[in-house]
């Protein structure tokens, strides 16, 4: 399992990363929390700490949930029940204090990543009314003719697709697709959407006014 540990004190971020490795997973151990922010991506859980040196882990949280939903358990020394509540509030899947059994962790985490993958969506395409898309294929079909999409059209789409009915911010698509949600590409999406909806002929990607975009689904 791919862990992503977000702890700025050494001994305890090291202690965290040898027992972990020892016990099957595969460890990235960083300090800051914009370095969560930047690698989120490579990781399947997060142990996050709330006291990190450049931003607050609530403030990580908050933005994290916005492009992504990896598992993440908050390991923190703050016991009070407002950092507990806003935490999960926040959409941290378990909340542990320090110091933490080895035991209740690897137990905890095995928890929170069942029920992950019990909410993941099927992944094996999409399709309403002429549209089709096999994301295994990267194929996309319309009334029966295959689009020629580039890349990074197909992967606008696919994100889309994969929430489709559901309106997606700007933030998640820009996370998914350049890997950052936090970078600039603002023109650059715009352009894409733009060259995506006119090969689609449909009217099917509405815009979300100050927010993102929904995929529409189509009468059959």
């Amino acid at each position: 399992m791919r862990t992503l540990i977000a702890e700025d004190d050494k001994l305890v971020g090291r202690a965290l990363r040898d027992v972990l490795s020892a016990n099957g997973h595969t460890v990235t151990l960083v300090d800051c929390g914009a370095d969560v922010l930047l690698r989120h991506a490579e990781a399947q859980v997060i142990l996050l700490d709330l006291g990190l040196p450049d931003m607050d882990g609530l403030e990580v949280l908050r933005k994290l949930r916005r492009v992504d939903d990896v598992v993440v358990i908050v390991l923190t020394a703050r016991d009070d029940e407002r950092s507990v509540v806003l935490a999960l509030r926040l959409g941290a899947d378990d909340y542990l204090t320090k110091p933490v059994r080895l035991a209740e962790l690897l137990a905890r985490i095995e928890a929170s990543v069942r029920r992950s993958r019990r909410a993941e969506l099927d992944d094996n395409g999409y399709e309403s009314g002429g549209l089709r898309i096999d994301f295994g294929l990267r194929q996309v079909v319309v009334d029966g003719v295959v689009l020629h999409l580039t890349p990074l059209e197909f992967d606008l789409l696919a994100v889309l697709a994969r929430r489709a009915g559901t309106a997606v911010s700007r933030e998640v698509i820009q996370d998914e697709i350049w890997g950052d949600a936090f970078l600039t590409k603002s023109k650059a999406l715009d352009v894409h959407l733009h060259q995506l909806r006119m090969k689609l002929g449909k009217p099917v990607i509405t815009t979300i006014r100050g927010f993102g975009y929904r995929l529409e689904p189509l009468d059959a």
